[in-house]
């Protein structure tokens, strides 16, 4: 699926993720995954299910309808400072969005 728009979810406020989701879509891209590591996955879901809602401010930028397609849990070996690999959590969200975006009220 590498035709997807990557968008990994760190320690940002939501509201940040929310609006990278936002300017992905309203840039053409519909079809876009969240990738999170071990602490920031309650972000991701949180992420997902605002655009999903379409709840808040932000997020009424988004298309008519979102879906969510497809979840995806694992794990990844990461290298630690110290040199040793570490085994963390990953979630990958895969979301779309159908229908129109809606013009902005500032045009």
């Amino acid at each position: 699926m590498s035709d997807r728009r990557t968008i990994f979810i760190g320690k940002k406020p939501l509201h940040a993720y929310v609006r990278a989701v936002v300017m992905a879509m309203e840039a053409g891209d519909r079809a876009i995954q969240l990738v999170a590591r071990g602490a920031t996955i309650s972000r991701a879901v949180d992420v997902a299910e605002i655009c999903r809602r379409r709840n808040g401010h932000i997020a009424q930028g988004l298309p008519e309808t979102i879906h969510i397609q497809h979840l995806e849990c694992g794990s990844e070996e990461m290298p630690t400072e110290s040199g040793t690999m570490r085994t963390v959590s990953v979630l990958r969200i895969d979301i779309d969005g159908v229908g129109d975006v809606p013009q902005s009220e500032e045009e």
